[in-house]
């Protein structure tokens, strides 16, 4: 666990489309907290143009590594280091809050009582970069018999997914942990009827570990299943650990539930490091138009902040963000409104 000192390092990273605009935005509203931290802030991905892709991960790196954590935009691949901070960092836990809060524009009738949080493996599963040629692995001898391999797969490709019982464990024990801290039910989905080596073992394995843990109650679902009760009874569901795949998917299925992804914080934890992001990608579309809404940007600074230590000033950004959500006159696009990126800024900080 970080151990909080007299200032925390912050790395800042913009990233690439849109997320500049709504981290610049957020930025402006920590800086009026007045928090103990110094940020150290990279260019935008714009700026980076000049140097090599080389030159480019080095300084991330270094910037990474000088720092106690990382507030990440969003890359499209100009701005490197995604892949340094989840695998060279081994931040295996990928959080991601799931909760309404009155005044998001929700497509639901009734999402009030939507407040669950997603833990996603974040290390292995399909995003292990293991594909190629599908003749390669029959050459090989690599199929099963029984496999259900069409006529044609010689000519096809594949992607492997692979899952360890330690990455299991170690997430598996994050979420229990996490369970513990609030209602002390975990719910585990996968699809087990359908991929017994891998995903049932996922949930074998998640079993185990939870029965090491007194107070956590178990319950477990198929992974389609799992879609469906987001939507028609999200209320059941307080800690819901998946997989790689299915935890990147169900999460802006969830997401989409409470208002959209530029409502979707997240936070990707390791063992010695942590860093903070939005879910809403670089948005392209919306660069340059100045009406990004920054508040997955803000509960993402939050999340971070609880990982500094400084939860007071985290409570204060979450009540100001409420605060102009119920008065509904400074709302971005995305939620109905008509308000720019630095208007909504200008709220948040007027509520604190």
């Amino acid at each position: 666990m970080h151990v909080m000192t007299s200032k925390s390092r912050v790395c800042i990273i913009p990233g690439d489309g849109a997320a500049p605009e709504a981290m610049l935005a957020s930025l402006r509203v920590l800086d009026a907290l007045a928090l103990p931290i110094e940020c150290d802030a990279v260019p935008p991905g714009s700026e980076l143009l000049d140097l090599s892709i080389a030159e480019r991960e080095a300084l991330i790196r270094e910037r990474v590594d000088n720092a106690d954590t990382a507030l990440f935009g969003s890359s499209d691949g100009t701005t490197p280091g995604a892949q340094y901070l989840r695998w060279g960092k081994l931040t295996f836990a990928n959080v991601r809050p799931i909760r309404w809060r009155p005044g998001f524009h929700s497509p639901l009738q009734d999402p009030t009582e939507i407040d669950y949080v997603i833990v996603r493996e974040n290390l292995e599963d399909m995003y292990v970069g293991v594909m190629g040629e599908a003749k390669d692995l029959i050459d090989a001898g690599l199929t099963d018999p029984r496999s259900r391999l069409p006529l044609d797969a010689s000519e096809g490709r594949f992607a492997a997914k692979i899952i360890t019982r330690p990455g299991t464990e170690q997430v598996a024990r994050f979420a229990c942990e996490l369970a513990l801290q609030r209602s002390g039910r975990l719910t585990v989905s996968a699809k087990t009827n359908m991929l017994p080596a891998t995903d049932r073992w996922f949930c074998e394995i998640a079993k185990e570990i939870s029965e090491e843990y007194a107070g956590v109650e178990y319950e477990e679902f198929i992974v389609d299943d799992m879609a469906h009760r987001l939507v028609v009874r999200p209320q059941d569901i307080d800690v819901l650990l998946l997989p790689n795949l299915y935890g990147d998917i169900l999460s802006d299925l969830g997401a989409g539930t409470i208002g959209g992804l530029g409502l979707a914080p997240s936070g990707c934890y390791g063992h010695e490091f942590a860093y903070f992001e939005s879910a809403h990608g670089t948005a392209p579309d919306l660069a340059g138009k100045g009406t990004i809404n920054p508040t997955a940007t803000l509960l993402s600074a939050a999340m971070m902040l609880r990982h500094l230590h400084l939860k007071d000033a985290a409570d204060r950004l979450e009540r100001a963000l409420e605060h102009v959500y119920l008065s509904n006159s400074d709302l971005t696009p995305d939620q109905g409104g008509e308000a720019t990126t630095e208007r909504f800024a200008e709220a948040v900080i007027g509520a604190l």
